[in-house]
């Protein structure tokens, strides 16, 4: 069966709370700096809301097997685009993944960016999260600028 995708209402968001912390739980063991305990990365409510973001969903006979917000964003006033569209809350279960979910979801994410006039598209993605970038890869994706970090606590300096 395949997926339909729509905008998410407010009436998804306890399904959508759930992703995201299936989107947390997934990201922890990539990440020693995610905090232990009840964490919340976004307010999906806003990005429901706000006229410069949508999350789009993909489902089946009424279950959500995808999710993702585009937002709009400012970019740096010495680049030759004025906006991003920043992409983000892409999960699909486990029990779903495989299927091409992602896809759809990011199509609708891409589109929505096209409709609105932007057409510079960014994500982040852990370094160690291959599957994710295989995926972005295929969908047409460069790597860009890699973000580096060092934790001194320990360090003799």
């Amino acid at each position: 069966m395949n997926p339909t995708t729509r905008k998410a209402t407010l009436s998804d968001l306890p399904a959508l709370l759930g992703f995201e912390q299936g989107l947390i739980n997934a990201e922890r063991p990539m990440d020693s700096q995610i905090m232990d305990g009840d964490i919340s990365y976004y307010s999906i409510s806003d990005l429901i809301e706000n006229s410069d973001s949508e999350v789009f969903i993909a489902e089946i006979a009424d279950e959500i097997v995808a999710s993702g917000y585009a937002k709009i964003k400012e970019d740096h006033h010495y680049l030759k685009h004025k906006k991003q569209g920043y992409l983000g809350f892409m999960f699909v279960p486990e029990k779903h993944r495989g299927n091409g979910y992602n896809q759809i979801v990011l199509d609708a994410l891409l589109a929505w960016c096209k409709e609105h006039g932007v057409f510079e598209i960014r994500l982040d993605v852990y370094d160690v999260n291959e599957p994710a970038i295989s995926a972005y890869l295929k969908a047409g994706f460069k790597k860009y600028l890699i973000n580096m970090r060092l934790d001194i606590e320990n360090l003799d300096i």
